[in-house]
């Protein structure tokens, strides 16, 4: 695996009704990448076709495929061995009777390495993904690239810390968010664009690692919903430093370099790894933060309520 300065691309596009035509402006935003000195290229979330997810239609499920017929995943094979870059691939898969938000991670000779299935799944006005996902199943991964170890996570997953920790604690190096979000169509006075960038920063600052997010543009309505996502693609340094930024509305191409190396000596002089205490954290394996059981002897009883006196 080649290690040391290493060149990442966000894009963000605009995405049709058209499966063809979202596939081929996808790639020639990858090409560009590649050609500017990309290695690792991250394509948005569910590329292939517009965020279905606005609306609960049966109508929909036509669009999940398995794995091995996916139209963008079997042409970015192809182009990730052509241009000898990693790119993940972010689609609606079908697999027997369940329907996952799934993406690929494509090394740098067109070669599958495996497969992450979104585990968390959002139910809200315009964002009704419960009605199309199955949780995600396969844990959080970390795959060995040719240029570095990378994690994934897929848009609602961006918003959880324990997610990019897990990554980070499995030796990832970078880690990528490919997106789907923008305006709320209930309440058109909501703008959670800084927010959803503040939450990644905080990823790349606390585990001393980029993070690169990659969001499409435009507006799209299903019926009487609308939802205009706001871009604002980015690339975080290792600090939580913005080091490159999209703005709202326009189709492009973000690029930033990183030596691997360099960040890895730093993540270890600065000692977060060193100094944690994971026996202290079971709450964080808690819906409601109350430990029982064995769970109190595993937290060395930290918090037991005292006896009545």
């Amino acid at each position: 695996m080649a290690r040391s300065k290493v060149t990442v691309a966000a894009t963000q596009m605009r995405c049709t009704a058209d499966i063809g035509e979202n596939i081929a402006k996808a790639e020639a935003l990858a090409r560009e990448a590649a050609g500017r000195g990309a290695r690792i290229i991250l394509l948005q979330e569910l590329f292939e076709t517009p965020y279905f997810c606005q609306k609960e239609k049966a109508e929909y499920y036509r669009y999940a495929t398995e794995l091995e017929e996916n139209r963008a995943v079997k042409r970015f094979q192809q182009v990730a061995a052509e241009l000898q870059a990693v790119i993940p691939v972010s689609f609606y898969e079908k697999k027997n009777q369940a329907r996952y938000n799934t993406l690929v991670m494509i090394d740098a000779n067109g070669e599958i390495l495996g497969k992450y299935r979104k585990s968390h799944i959002p139910d809200g006005p315009g964002y009704e993904e419960k009605f199309y996902f199955n949780p995600g199943d396969t844990g959080f991964r970390v795959w060995r690239t040719r240029y570095g170890r990378i994690g994934a996570g897929i848009c609602w997953d961006q918003w959880y810390p324990e997610a990019a920790r897990s990554m980070a604690l499995m030796g990832a190096e970078i880690l990528l968010y490919p997106t789907a979000i923008g305006s709320e169509p209930q309440d058109g006075t909501l703008d959670s664009k800084d927010h959803w960038q503040a939450c990644m920063l905080g990823h790349a600052a606390a585990n001393l690692i980029p993070v690169v997010a990659s969001n499409r543009v435009g507006t799209e309505t299903e019926e009487e919903s609308r939802i205009t996502f706001y871009g604002s693609s980015f690339i975080a340094g290792p600090q939580g430093n913005k080091v490159a930024e999209a703005g709202r509305t326009e189709e492009t191409v973000l690029l930033a370099e990183f030596d691997l190396e360099q960040i890895e000596r730093q993540r270890l002089e600065w000692g977060i790894f060193r100094d944690r205490r994971p026996e202290l954290y079971q709450a964080l394996t808690t819906a409601d933060g109350e430990l029982t059981g064995a769970a109190w002897l595993q937290n060395g009883r930290i918090g037991v309520p005292r006896a009545p006196e």
